[in-house]
Order: structure tokens, then sequence, then C-alpha cells
């Protein structure tokens, strides 16, 4: 331990100059922030031109009824506009914001809340968590019209809204409910641990967000869940049958099945697992069941078993964890820096002591450019993880020597053009666009990843 209070030491050294340098923090994330809007609205206009293509791949033309391949480029195109006028009128309100002292105004106006109650300026806890949800829900209304207008507008019109005006509403308050329950024990507790460990911080830091990521793990099915969506136990037939005798083939720890009432928001579909290790919970949305075979859905519940065999919840876990110890290791030198809070129009009074909850959310706009960078990474290795798991999947009657999953690889296959058919998604993607935006591969690549996983496999069998 102390080995490592020594290295964090070393680059704190090093970052010395953030607490005595008067640098325009303030200018340098402006720059940075507004450089990172414009460089996703023009892959938003690589990506625009392919939207204009009459003919979907060759691969996939068979696939396609008459009609539905324009209405995905309809979809696609309306997106996209969408998408670009949503970051650049987030980026206004964000940099307007942050050019007139918002940030400096919420936490003024949360002493001021607090002194009403009764509470003075040394009650720094109250005050963070105060200062956040104002933040929290102040910032929200300017993008509540996006919210709308996606909901009742850009789906409405392709047909996939399911959602009404009452369940909207509904869903709206109950997040903030849920925010402010389970927010406030959050940061209370995550501001305490900077209060009694010091500059000692980042490992107590790093223990207590792990455990409080694996509490999430059990209260958010069985408590959150529940508020917004129904999960009832997949009725019995071949469906459940086939998923039951793959886990327990696989030796997965299924625990439950679940059926999810997603189309009572969307006609969109999906399927994926989560639980602690000894005990796991596999969820379908109605809608793919609706969509898709028995055996379809299995190979896509097949892949998704293929994320747990190669543990890819748990080493994104990990790699996620080195991220966020990377920015603890950096945080200290913002920490007990006035020239940073004075930068964004904090007073003396509070910049002469910085808030720990402040200097956090301006160390994290400073890291604009760089969480950029490290989400490309990120959607790297996930897409690795993508192929890793349709591998397995075309690979299990090797695994499993079971005859009837010979097939595995060619039903996936079509589960996931059925996918995409009926959602409507893209199948003509700008390279760079996806890089940056997509944690899958796209559709045609995995279909000739597929093709050629079992030609190597056969090739295996000579």
């Amino acid at each position: 331990m102390d080995f490592l209070h020594t290295q964090l030491g070393v680059i704190q050294q090093k970052l010395a100059f953030v607490t005595t340098d008067p640098i325009d923090w303030k200018f340098y994330v402006q720059v940075f922030s507004w450089t990172v809007t414009l460089f996703e609205s023009y892959l938003v206009l690589r990506q625009y031109p392919l939207y204009s293509k009459t003919e979907p791949p060759k691969a996939l033309a068979p696939h396609f009824e008459e009609g539905v391949f324009e209405k995905s480029q309809k979809y696609g195109k309306d997106k996209a506009k969408f998408a670009l006028f949503s970051g650049l009128y987030k980026q206004i309100i964000d940099s307007t914001m942050l050019q007139y002292g918002f940030y400096a105004w919420s936490w003024g106006a949360a002493g001021r809340l607090l002194a009403k109650a009764g509470y003075g300026s040394n009650y720094e806890i109250l005050q963070s968590i105060a200062f956040v949800f104002i933040l929290y829900f102040l910032s929200s209304i300017p993008t509540l019209p996006l919210s709308v207008y996606s909901t009742f507008v850009l789906e409405e019109r392709h047909g996939f809204n399911k959602t009404t005006p009452g369940l909207f509403a509904a869903d709206l308050l109950k997040g903030w409910a849920v925010a402010f329950i389970l927010g406030s024990p959050f940061l209370a507790a995550f501001l305490y641990i900077f209060k009694w460990a010091g500059d000692r911080f980042v490992p107590w830091l790093m223990a207590f967000m792990i455990s409080f990521q694996l509490i999430m793990v059990v209260i958010y099915p069985t408590v959150i869940q529940p508020l917004f969506n129904k999960l009832s136990p997949l009725p019995s037939g071949d469906l459940r049958t086939r998923i039951e005798s793959l886990a327990s083939k696989l030796k997965f720890p299924l625990k439950h099945l679940y059926e999810i009432d997603g189309s009572k928001r969307s006609s969109h579909s999906n399927a994926y697992f989560f639980g602690l290790p000894w005990s796991k919970h596999i969820v379908i949305f109605d809608t793919l069941i609706q969509q898709s075979k028995p055996e379809e859905v299995e190979a896509v519940l097949a892949h998704e078993l293929g994320h747990w065999y190669f543990l890819h919840p748990t080493k994104m876990m990990a790699i996620s964890q080195v991220h966020i110890f990377t920015i603890l290791a950096l945080f200290p030198a913002f920490l007990h820096a006035p020239p940073l809070l004075r930068s964004f129009d904090f007073p003396k009074t509070v910049s002469s002591t910085p808030p720990t909850i402040v200097a956090f959310l301006l160390f994290q706009m400073i890291l604009t450019p760089l969480e950029a960078v490290v989400s490309i990474a990120m959607n790297a290795v996930s897409r690795h993880f993508e192929w890793e798991a349709d591998r397995f999947a075309c690979e299990l009657q090797d695994r499993l020597q079971v005859a009837e999953m010979n097939d595995m690889g060619e039903r996936l296959g079509k589960a996931l053009i059925i996918l995409h058919v009926k959602n409507l998604s893209t199948v003509w993607v700008d390279w760079l666009y996806s890089a940056y935006h997509h944690s899958h591969p796209t559709l045609t690549e995995r279909l000739k990843a597929l093709e050629a996983f079992q030609v190597t496999r056969e090739k295996k069998k000579m």
C-alpha cells in the first residue's frame, strides 16, 4: 500500500502546477468540448450520404421485403438529422451554462437552500448533494423537449413508439425519484471517504465503487427494474426447454428465465443476462420472442452465453476499474487547486478551500477529450468480445458434441438479420462512424465472420 501511495505522490508532484498556475481552464474546457461535438457532427455527416443508397448489400438483399429497406434508410436519415441537431443543441446549452457561471450559481443556490433549513456552510456533504441535484434537474429541463420529440415524433413516425404520454411522465418522475433515493447515499458515502481517508483515498474509493456495483447487480433487477417493466417467468414451451437445456449443458448458473414487456414502450427487441457469478438471470424481450423462431432466439442466447463463458462482463469491469483508477490517480492535484475553481467563476470564499464534488465535476470536464479516446478504445474491446461470442455460438456443437447444434452459426446469422430488418437498423455504415459509436461490429461484418468461422470448423474436421 505504501508503494502505491508513493507512486501516486510522484504523479501529484508532476501535476503540482495545477494548484498554483492561473490557467484559464474554462477556455480549455470550452475548446475541448466543442472539438468533440464538432468531431461527432463530422461523423454524422460522413454517415449521412449512405442513407441515400437505394439497395442493401448483396448478402442482405434477399432478406428485405419490398419497401422495408427504403423504410430503414428513411429511419436512419431521420435519426441522423436528429443526432446532428441534438448534439449541437446540447453543446450550446452546456457551453452557455459554463460560460455564465451556472456551476458557481448552483453551489451558491445549494448553500442558500440549506441555510433556510438551518444548516451552515460546514455541512459540505449536504450542500454537495443539493448542488448535484440542482445541476441534474435544471440541466435536464432544456433537453426534455429532445426526449419528447425522439419518443413521440421520431419513433412514432417509424412505427416503434408504444409509450403513452402518461407512461412517459411516469417514467420521468420515477427516474428522478430513483436518482435521488440512490444518488443521495452514494454521494454521501463517496464524499465521506474523501474526508476520512484524506489524500490516501484512491484504494478506499476503488473498493467502495466496486462494492456499489455489486450491490446494484442485486438491487436493479429486484427493486428498480420492476418500477418500469414487468418481468414474468418465461412460459413453458419449446423456447424455455431449449434455453434451459443449453444453460444446463454449459453449466451456466441459471436461476431465473424472464420475459420482459419491452413492447410497452417500443417495438425494438433485445435479450441479456445479469447477476452474480453463482446466480444468473436471463431476460428476453417479448418483441424478440414475437419476431423470431425459438431456434433463432436460442442462437441469440448462445451468443450471450458466449460472453459469460469467456468472462467478458468481468473483463470489461476490470478494464473499467483501471480506467477509474487512472482518473482517481490524477484527481488529487485538482482537488486542492483554487485556480481551477476561480477560472469557473467560483468566489474566493469557495475556491480557497475547494469542495470535493465541485473539483471532481470540473476535473471530469477537463478530461472530455481523453474520455472520447477512451470510448473508442472501449468500443474496440467490446467488438472483439462480440466476435468471440459469435464464434462461441458457431463452435457449440464441437464443445458440447450435440448434433442438433451443428447449425447454430447459421441460426445466429438469421436471427441477427431478423433483428436488423425488424428494427430498421442501418446496414450501410461508415467505418469511422462505427468505430466511434458502435460497441458491436456491423451486420455485414458479423455475417462474414460467421461464414469464416463455419469454414474454419469444416476444415478442422477434414
